[in-house]
């Protein structure tokens, strides 16, 4: 079994969550309160969500936490929509993290149907 932290699909979403904190950790307090708490909450979940059900007895578990990680995924760049309609993050790290977000959700689906067929 390839450990967890060798797993792409896992630095990708390790990437995400710190790049969630870096953006925020400049804005207001007010901001940081409101949007930037739960877009950060949201992108660490990605990976945690990852780790747990890497760390689950069953297969069947797995891929339940996978799409858990799914699921915040798509919250923190509905975040991150919000953000940038708000014009709290530039154009250009807009268009990298969707690019960094294209990304995951292939590795993740990737990953998920590897799960299906009983590997990891």
């Amino acid at each position: 079994m390839i450990p967890l932290n060798e797993l792409v699909v896992y630095k990708t979403a390790m990437e995400i969550g710190e790049v969630a904190w870096k953006l925020t950790e400049e804005w207001t307090q007010f901001q940081r309160d409101t949007l930037g708490k739960q877009i950060v909450r949201a992108a660490d979940s990605i990976a945690l969500n990852i780790a747990e059900g890497y760390g689950r007895f069953s297969y069947k578990e797995n891929k339940q936490f996978c799409y858990y990680s799914r699921g915040s995924a798509f919250e923190t760049f509905s975040g991150l929509n919000k953000a940038y309609d708000r014009k709290l993050i530039s154009e250009e790290n807009y268009v990298s993290l969707k690019v960094k977000f294209e990304q995951f959700f292939k590795l993740l689906n990737a990953y998920i149907k590897s799960i299906g067929n009983g590997g990891t």
